[in-house]
């Protein structure tokens, strides 16, 4: 019963988020194939960025303060969690032929995110416990989410407008990585200030989460269509 319980509360967020993302599509729904293997790349992304992050972080009791929890949630999670993920992202589903409008980029982007998001959990929850589920559930794996619909976001535009496409794709990876690193920032600092900054900040992530949404979401596949890219 306690495992069916840890596995339902590490899971159910991830869940819920992809409905609603899927559901978000108004033109052409994704195959459940891509879909599928978006989640499971995302899952498999967290095995090079556990490896790397055991690699760099600092040695147990070796960093106090602003400055380690900085190098900590900026280097050692954000840029290697948000890299894989691109990495990704980019190898895997930029040339995917079902890419044809731009709001795909969001849900491909999402779902590897939320792939991820899954397994840390689980590992999470199942160390911690339900009451770290719980909170994980509306935080962490919605900022997973957060951090892709940015990412996907800038990699739809990328695909079907040339103009500045490499900075295009250049912010693929620099807006999830800086949200990444100051969402952990916030936590791991243990500083009252700045934690008191952590819940306006989220408020912001999910605000911009949903215009970037509703931005793509609402953009015409016939203007996106693979004929129209340069």
């Amino acid at each position: 019963m306690l495992f069916r319980n840890l596995i339902f509360v590490s899971l159910a967020p991830v869940l819920i988020i992809a409905f609603y993302i899927y559901h978000s599509d108004r033109y052409e729904k994704e195959p459940l194939s891509v879909l599928l293997k978006a989640l499971f790349t995302g899952a498999l992304t967290i095995i090079p960025a556990v490896i790397i992050e055991g690699l760099i972080a600092e040695p147990s009791g070796a960093g106090e303060g602003l400055a380690s929890a900085g190098y900590t949630a900026f280097v050692v999670a954000g840029f290697t969690e948000e890299l894989m993920k691109y990495l990704a992202f980019y190898f895997f589903f930029w040339q995917e032929r079902n890419f044809n409008e731009k709001f795909d980029g969001i849900i491909y982007a999402v779902y590897i995110s939320l792939g991820f998001a899954a397994v840390e959990n689980i590992l999470y929850v199942f160390s911690g416990g339900m009451g770290v589920g719980f909170v994980r559930a509306f935080t962490a794996v919605p900022a997973h989410a957060l951090f892709g619909i940015s990412m996907g976001y800038y990699f739809g535009l990328a695909r079907f407008d040339s103009r500045y496409r490499i900075l295009k794709l250049m912010l693929a990876f620099i807006v999830p990585f800086f949200f990444h690193g100051l969402y952990d920032f916030l936590l791991m600092s243990k500083s009252q200030v700045l934690l008191t900054v952590f819940v306006p900040v989220f408020i912001y992530y999910w605000a911009t989460g949903f215009r970037k949404i509703s931005k793509l979401s609402d953009a015409s596949p016939f203007r996106d269509s693979p004929g129209r890219r340069s």
